[in-house]
């Protein structure tokens, strides 16, 4: 069976709560989409504020204090929000391409040249010791141990080579401190667990972003062995083809959704999911109008308009005002428009609630920095 981009698009949206949002909370919904994206503080409020029916962004300031959610590297070597059984689970299948990058010849221009990984990694690991520790303590400590070497570096590579994770107060809503680093075991109370099958997790990967391709699977993850993993889940998933005619996996379960189904305007964080989780992203970024990936590190996020990026926008804070400034990437239309600054306004009171809102759409592709 073939599969319209169109169907693609809405079957991600519904998977991933964006056409309706969601009377889950925050940890069935970080369960579902197998963790928010964290690298921020921000970004994860914000992918459950745009998911979620009245989300409180104290549940998840609670949680991290409780420890019932936790911020940890994982997918694409970057900081997911998850549960700790995920995080347990998960790490054991990113790990090792973790470990390979401080020695690689242009990590961080070469800085760990001549350096035994294996004392590196028993130095760190000492360093880091049983309590949470802020990572200015850590370059100290490295400074001290590698005097003739970068300790930014040094601290680069052990949060590599260790399963570490992020504490508070670092990821409170509103608090965007300085990271503090805990091993993962002080922290949870456990240890990695290694027996959690690949094909169980690609198999959740579809149900929150399928159908889709191993290559798909492998941009996600950063993982290899797609193909071998999907073999193992056998008549657990199924398979239809693109317009390009590729091989799609889905579960054998899971619904598509009905392509004529409305799609709302959705405002996302930067490096949402939704956008970075597929080699071929044109089910939801038409073609040429994707942001580079140092656009969003200037916190320049997505807007959805009919379920397709359609422009982009950044929020302004200066004394009693908070600007939501938006660059669309076409002319849009009067109720695309309208649509657009509704939800605009509604994130501004999520976010700055004691601010005066001011939404500004500029003319198509212009610079948001005016």
């Amino acid at each position: 069976m073939k599969l319209s981009n169109r169907v693609l698009n809405r079957t991600l949206l519904a998977r991933q709560h964006l056409l309706e949002r969601s009377e889950l909370g925050a940890h069935e919904l970080c369960d579902h989409l197998v963790g928010v994206q964290a690298q921020d503080m921000l970004p994860p409020f914000l992918a459950l504020w745009s998911r979620t029916v009245d989300f409180d962004p104290e549940t998840v300031s609670k949680a991290l204090d409780d420890r019932s959610l936790v911020r940890i590297t994982l997918m694409r070597g970057t900081i997911h929000l998850v549960t700790p059984p995920d995080a347990l689970r998960i790490a054991p299948h990113i790990q090792p391409e973790l470990e390979k990058i401080p020695f690689r010849k242009g990590f961080n221009s070469g800085a760990l040249i001549g350096l035994d990984p294996e004392e590196v990694r028993a130095r760190g690991e000492a360093m880091l010791g049983d309590e949470p520790t802020p990572a200015a303590a850590l370059r100290e400590r490295a400074a001290a141990l590698y005097p003739d070497r970068d300790p930014g570096a040094v601290v680069q590579a052990w949060l590599y080579q260790l399963p570490v994770l992020q504490t508070p107060p670092r990821g409170r809503w509103g608090d965007s401190s300085r990271p503090v680093w805990s091993r993962v075991r002080p922290w949870l109370g456990a240890s990695l667990d290694p027996g959690y099958p690949l094909e169980e997790l690609l198999l959740r990967y579809l149900r929150a972003f399928g159908p889709a391709t191993t290559m798909d699977m492998q941009t996600w993850s950063k993982l290899t062995g797609m193909k071998k993993a999907v073999e193992k889940l056998g008549d657990r998933v199924r398979t239809y083809t693109d317009e390009r005619g590729r091989t799609l996996y889905d579960a054998a379960d899971a619904r598509l959704a009905d392509p004529d189904i409305p799609a709302p305007v959705r405002l996302l964080g930067w490096y949402d999911n939704v956008i970075l989780s597929h080699q071929d992203r044109t089910r939801i970024v038409p073609d040429g109008h994707a942001p580079t990936l140092r656009a969003f590190a200037n916190q320049v996020s997505p807007i959805l308009i009919d379920g397709f990026l359609s422009g982009v926008y950044k929020v302004f804070s200066k004394g009693g005002t908070a600007t939501l400034r938006i660059s669309p990437h076409a002319r849009w239309s009067g109720a695309d428009r309208d649509a657009v600054e509704s939800e605009a306004l509604a994130l501004l009171a999520f976010t700055e609630p004691a601010r005066t809102h001011v939404v500004e759409i500029l003319d198509p592709g212009a610079d948001l920095r005016r």
